[in-house]
């Protein structure tokens, strides 16, 4: 039978940039960095004149993009305990009014619901709801909520909880146990609680798949329409993670950044020579996707189409990829499969490369196998663009995925190709990184366009998938 073809109608971002598409896509393409310091001495800075006009004129939580500042949600023992570890940069979501780019759950969430929702399920949420308002969606029959799915995922998920509630339980015993401790910790529980706030009742679906899990999300959320079994899917990642433990155990791993605790804008560094490890990050990204027909027939506005989805497993090591990217490539050949299109089609790659010593030549090694002989490429096209926009936002691990997914379609739609910040100087040879245009700090807009792209993401355990998006050509 033919597949159904699937659209992009809606998009959600929660972001260490900031809460919203808009404001997180305008400061990406900008070159603004999202990660901070969470060590007490770069947090002492005063707030810059423009933020205490926002706060005395309309008494809201402020929210800066100075690296040097946060207002983070963290106590004064968490901030103590962050600066005994080797890496105390993050890229956090900043508080605030959703007006100034801030994320408040009360602006979010129906009442008492920040007492039955983990952070990460409050990101979801948030991502969610933009998503569905920018799509317009809203099912009122129940054959069309019967047709509306839900696809999230996360890579740690509610990681604070647990460890909250094992040190109360420790110390304070069986009282101290919240009885919704079980039910906050479930992978399954931002999609779970999606679907009772809107009443959907197609595919309760959930991932994870660790970095991986954004992209596993919205690809198995595609297949669910293209087999009839949703007309309409939400779907995307979120990760709340930024506590002592968690930065503690990627420390002991050797993945995180420890070089630029004091140039936290500087931190992530994907494709450079003086990269250091990966920056840390939370946040959410959700889209609303729909089949083609469906969207069409109630004049939705479409961002792209997905049109092809690969996956494959490395079957090498728990953390660390093969040297020659062989599970990156054969995720990117099965992507191009799917969709039906050649290497010399593509016109941009948001490559994972999180900034890691070893990852980031894997994967270049894997994009120089498929497309650095293209021999079918027209010559009046652009040279093959690959960024990444990790530089900016840092890695938002089960997130990651969908985040960039989004910026990847954001790309598509508006011909722009989104920077790699702090690209100085390409290296693991110099060599390796000639035959692509890795878009080096300064955004930039090709004179042919961007008409396909692929979204890569990769995750410990050897998970690999990638995500063809192409401009929509609608059929008459």
């Amino acid at each position: 039978m033919s597949l159904r073809r699937v659209v992009i109608t809606g998009l959600g971002l929660v972001t260490p940039l900031s809460t919203g598409v808009k404001s997180s896509w305008e400061k990406l393409i900008e070159g603004a960095s999202g990660i901070i310091s969470l060590s007490n001495e770069t947090n002492k800075n005063e707030k810059n004149e423009q933020t205490q006009q926002i706060e005395q004129k309309e008494q809201i939580t402020p929210i800066t993009d100075n690296p040097t500042f946060s207002n983070l949600p963290y106590n004064e023992k968490e901030k103590g305990v962050f600066n005994e570890l080797p890496s105390t940069v993050a890229g956090t979501v900043k508080p605030g009014k959703y007006e100034v780019c801030g994320f408040d759950p009360k602006e979010w969430l129906d009442r008492g619901d920040e007492r039955k929702m983990a952070l990460v399920t409050q990101y979801a949420i948030c991502a969610a709801k933009q998503a569905i308002m920018d799509a317009e969606w809203h099912p009122t029959s129940d054959h069309e909520k019967n047709q509306t799915g839900v696809c999230i995922g996360s890579g740690i998920g509610n990681i604070e909880d647990i460890v909250s509630t094992s040190n109360a339980f420790n110390t304070r015993g069986f009282k101290k146990v919240s009885p919704m401790f079980v039910p906050k910790i479930l992978i399954n529980m931002p999609a779970g609680h999606l679907t009772m706030k809107y009443g959907f009742r197609g595919p309760n679906h959930a991932v994870s798949t660790a970095c991986t899990t954004g992209a596993h999300s919205i690809g198995d959320a595609s297949r669910f329409i293209q087999f009839g079994d949703a007309d309409v899917m939400i779907a995307g990642g979120a990760e709340a993670c930024i506590i002592p433990l968690a930065l503690a155990g990627f420390s002991k791993a050797k993945s995180l950044v420890t070089k630029y605790n004091d140039r936290p804008e500087e931190a992530s560094r994907p494709f450079d020579k003086d990269r250091d490890g990966f920056v840390i990050s939370e946040g959410a990204g959700m889209m609303v996707l729909e089949e083609y027909n469906h969207a069409k027939k109630r004049g939705a506005r479409i961002y792209a189409e997905i049109s092809g989805y690969g996956l494959s497993g490395d079957a090498h090591h728990i953390t660390a990829p093969p040297e020659n990217g062989i599970g990156a490539e054969l995720a990117m050949r099965r992507a191009l499969k799917h969709a039906q299109l050649s290497p010399d089609d593509i016109d941009y790659i948001n490559a994972h490369a999180t900034s890691t010593l070893l990852g980031d030549i894997a994967e270049n090694r894997a994009i120089k196998s498929i497309f650095e002989n293209s021999s079918q490429r027209d010559k009046t096209r652009n040279k093959l663009a690959v960024s990444s926009t990790k530089g900016s936002i840092g890695h938002l691990l089960g997130a990651a995925g969908a985040v960039e997914a989004i910026f990847t379609i954001l790309a598509i739609y508006n011909n722009v190709l989104p920077p790699t910040l702090n690209l100085n100087n390409p290296g693991d040879p110099p060599s390796d990184f000639t035959s692509f245009n890795y878009v080096p700090k300064v955004t930039q807009q090709p004179s042919t366009g961007i008409r396909a792209a692929l979204s890569n993401s990769f995750g410990f355990g050897g998970t690999n998938a990638s995500l063809c998006f192409v401009k929509c050509e609608q059929i008459k």
